[in-house]
C-alpha cells in the first residue's frame, strides 16, 4: 500500500486556496498563526521575502514555493522586514470579499508580485512522526524540481488554473494542492535532515514492510515479536532499527496509528465507541477509552459530542 497516501488521508489533509495576489510595491502582511495546518506561498510572479522567525528570511523568485508546515505567523512583504498589518487589516482596507485576486496597491500589473496562497489543513489532534519532523519551512525552486517531474507538472496546472474564471477552476485548485502537500514531502524528505531517517525508514525493505504490515492491518494483535519474524529480522535488531529511523519504538507507532485511526471513525462514521475500539486493535471498549483519554485528555463519547 502507499504509505503517504494512508496516512495523509487518515490525518484527514485538506487543501484549501485562500488567495491569489496582485501585489505592487510597497506591501506587506502579517499572516496569523493557524492551527493544524501547514500555510503555502507559491510565486508566480515577481518577488517576496518571507519572515517566518526573527532573524530568519528568505527571498523567493517566480517559481519558488514555500511551504509553512506548523500554521506559525509570519511576514509577506515586498522587501526584508520585521513588521507588516495583519492580513485581517489588509484584507480590510481593499474590501477583499474572498473571490477574484487580492489587488493590493495600483501599479504597473506587469511589475506586480503574483503568488497563490493556500493552506492544508488536519484533523484536530493529528499526529505522525512525518508531521513532527518537519523543518519550520520548506521551500522548492524550479531547479530543484527538476528531478520531480509531477511536482513540477501540478504547480504548473495550479499556475494555468488559478487565473482562470471558468467555473470550477477554485475547486480544481484546492485539489491539485493536496497532492502538491504529498508530492513536496516525497521530494523534499531527501532534502532535510530532519526527514532523512523517516525517508530511509520508507525505503528499508524491511521497516518498510513493517510499515506496510500495520497499516494494512492496525487491530491485528501485533507484537515486536511478530512483526520482526515477518520481516526476517531478530526482535533487538529490528526494535533498534525501527525506532532509530522512525524516531519510536514500533509498539509506540502501533498504539499512537491505532489512536489516529480511531479519530478519524469518530468523525466520519457513525460507528458505535465499541465497534471502533473493536476495529482499532483493542480488547475492549473500557482498554481503548483508557487509551484514547490518556492520549487526547477526552473519553471517545466526549470527543464525538465536542466534534459535532
Amino acid at each position: 500500500m502507499d504509505l503517504l497516501d494512508d496516512i495523509f488521508n487518515t490525518l484527514n489533509l485538506k487543501g484549501a486556496l485562500y488567495f491569489r495576489t496582485n501585489f505592487t510595491a510597497p506591501w506587506g502582511t502579517t499572516v496569523p498563526e493557524y492551527e493544524n495546518a501547514a500555510r503555502f506561498h507559491l510565486v508566480i510572479q515577481g518577488r517576496c521575502y518571507v519572515q517566518v522567525a526573527k532573524q530568519t528570511t528568505i527571498e523567493l523568485n517566480a517559481g519558488d514555493l514555500i511551504l509553512i508546515p506548523r500554521g506559525v505567523s509570519h511576514i509577506l512583504s515586498h522587501s526584508a522586514c520585521d513588521s507588516a498589518p495583519p492580513l485581517e487589516q489588509v484584507l480590510n482596507d481593499v474590501g477583499y470579499t474572498g473571490d477574484g485576486v487580492l489587488t493590493v496597491g495600483d501599479g504597473d500589473l506587469n511589475s506586480t508580485t503574483q503568488m497563490v496562497c493556500g493552506h492544508f489543513s488536519f484533523r484536530s489532534q493529528a499526529e505522525h512522526p512525518i508531521l513532527e519532523a518537519l523543518p519550520e519551512y520548506l521551500v522548492t525552486s524550479t531547479a530543484m524540481r527538476a528531478q520531480y517531474p509531477l511536482l513540477d507538472e501540478i504547480l504548473r496546472m495550479i499556475t494555468r488554473r488559478v487565473y482562470d474564471e471558468q467555473l470550477g477552476a477554485a475547486a480544481s485548485v484546492t485539489r491539485l494542492s493536496e497532492i502538491v502537500f504529498i508530492e513536496l514531502i516525497r521530494s523534499c524528505i531527501g532534502q532535510q535532515s530532519e526527514l532523512t531517517n523517516i525517508l530511509e525508514a520508507f525505503h528499508d525493505p524491511q521497516i518498510s514492510q513493517s510499515l506496510s504490515l500495520i497499516h494494512a492491518d492496525h487491530a491485528q494483535p501485533w507484537t515486536v515479536e511478530s512483526l520482526a519474524s515477518k520481516v526476517a529480522m531478530s526482535r533487538s535488531r529490528f526494535a533498534n532499527r525501527f525506532s532509530s529511523l522512525m524516531g519510536t519504538g514500533p509498539m509506540a507507532y502501533l498504539s499512537n496509528w491505532r489512536l489516529q485511526k480511531a479519530l478519524a471513525l469518530l468523525d466520519t462514521s457513525q460507528l458505535s465507541v465499541q465497534q471502533i475500539a473493536d476495529k482499532s486493535g483493542y480488547q475492549s471498549p473500557s482498554a481503548f477509552a483508557r487509551a484514547f483519554s490518556g492520549k487526547f485528555g477526552a473519553s471517545p463519547s466526549d470527543y464525538r459530542r465536542q466534534t459535532l
